[in-house]
């Protein structure tokens, strides 16, 4: 099997592996289509393993990476997912080793995970086997991983903005996304919105819809965070069970 590099003359033919299958996610899918055809002018990059199945890997400069960091002349990987079938059969290694490859003429590469594996985050114990170094952390668990090409390189950091670790909105549920992801436009606008309305409990939405609304986001993570009563919950879609436990 062999790999593919998504762009735009052949995006529209190609599925993006995430939510093909969820007709709940048709609109969030062409939304991530959309979205990746901005990026791809910034030098992002989308590759996946040339199968009907979620195995790719996303990265991009950090000088154009919507992600709150610090830094330059290093790549971020953004998300990075091999499930099913395709795990445990050397396709992560593979794909990783695309980006390094890329990484030729950059300093190193970062990537942004936590203190064990979560929802939607790169796997912190994968980037361990495969040389990476916990260079920054911010709360209440994000770490920031680095595997540098380049040894007197500068580290990349997480901004200080992005290490408060709760937002500013006390009075119910907020959650932050962007189309980074395709879930995140259904689980978000909708399904999330109706749990507050059946609870009774505010909800504040936040689409982070340009990188410089991004890089303003109280912690280190785009894709979609969800706080209740300014404390960060859970960074998954569907949330009812972490909110039930605090609203009853």
């Amino acid at each position: 099997m062999s790999f593919v590099l998504l762009n735009q003359e052949n995006i529209d033919d190609q599925h993006i592996c995430c939510a093909f299958s969820d007709k709940k996610c048709a609109e969030g899918y062409q939304l991530k289509k959309n979205w990746l055809k901005k990026q791809f002018n910034n030098g992002y990059t989308f590759r996946k393993l040339d199968v009907r199945g979620k195995v790719f890997i996303e990265y991009v400069p950090i000088e154009k990476s919507w992600l709150p960091l610090n830094g330059k002349n290093f790549l971020v990987i953004n998300c990075f997912w091999v499930s099913g079938q395709f795990k445990g059969k050397g396709n992560g290694k593979k794909l990783l080793q695309q980006c390094l490859e890329d990484a030729y003429g950059y300093d190193g590469v970062v990537a942004i995970s936590s203190d064990k594996k979560r929802p939607f985050m790169s796997d912190p114990k994968f980037l361990k086997l495969q040389g990476f170094e916990v260079i920054d952390e911010a709360p209440p668990f994000f770490k920031l991983y680095g595997l540098k090409t380049n040894a007197s390189a500068k580290w990349p950091s997480i901004k200080k903005s992005a290490k408060l670790g709760y937002c500013d909105n006390n009075g119910g549920i907020t959650a932050f996304y962007s189309n980074t992801c395709p879930f995140t436009q259904y689980y978000t606008e909708q399904w999330l919105t109706e749990y507050a309305e059946r609870k009774g409990v505010p909800i504040k939405l936040n689409h982070l819809a340009s990188r410089a609304q991004a890089q303003k986001m109280p912690i280190p993570w785009i894709i979609n965070s969800v706080f209740y009563k300014g404390e960060l919950i859970t960074l998954e879609m569907k949330v009812e069970k972490h909110l039930d436990k605090l609203i009853g």
